[in-house]
């Protein structure tokens, strides 16, 4: 079994992060997808197997080098990760899902609107783990991969 914290849309707001920071020592990978992705540096230093546990993506609203997508496995489930700015997930996930098909992927990770969400769309699992730098609903996702099982979980915090 693999597993996964998820986090975005930090925005330099860094109560979400103090709070899951234990998280990311007991699992598997962290994954910020954009708009604050600095921030989690702060927490990982000390995190075993830091940077290589460790993946950024750059949203609209960052600065600095990380990477616009990529692709990640976890387990056997191949993912697409993506701020989702550039695929107008504000509208629709259609843009994401056919991306994601476009890669091989059976899920696709995204942040963004701010609002936690999962949806299937044409065959592809859409997870949004919301913001971790709301003020008022703050979220991230937990993802359990077993071989080509994925379970993912939205965490309020």
């Amino acid at each position: 079994m693999n597993t996964a914290v998820v986090i975005s849309d930090t925005h330099c707001r860094l109560e979400g992060l103090e709070k899951i920071a234990p998280l990311f020592a007991e699992n598997d990978f962290v994954i910020h997808l954009g708009d604050g992705f600095r921030d989690v540096l702060r927490f990982v230093r000390d995190v075993p197997g830091q940077p290589k546990k460790v993946y950024l993506c750059r949203g609209n609203c960052d600065l600095g080098y990380a990477e616009e997508e990529f692709v990640f496995t976890l387990g056997e489930v191949r993912l697409f990760c993506c701020h989702g700015h550039r695929y107008g997930v504000k509208k629709d996930r259609e843009g994401l899902a056919a991306r994601a098909r476009e890669l091989g992927c059976t899920a696709a990770l995204y942040g963004h609107t701010h609002c936690a969400a999962m949806e299937t769309v044409g065959g592809v699992l859409c997870i949004n783990p919301g913001s971790l730098g709301d003020f008022v609903r703050p979220s991230y996702a937990y993802l359990a991969a077993d071989r080509k099982t994925l379970v993912p979980t939205i965490v309020s915090i």
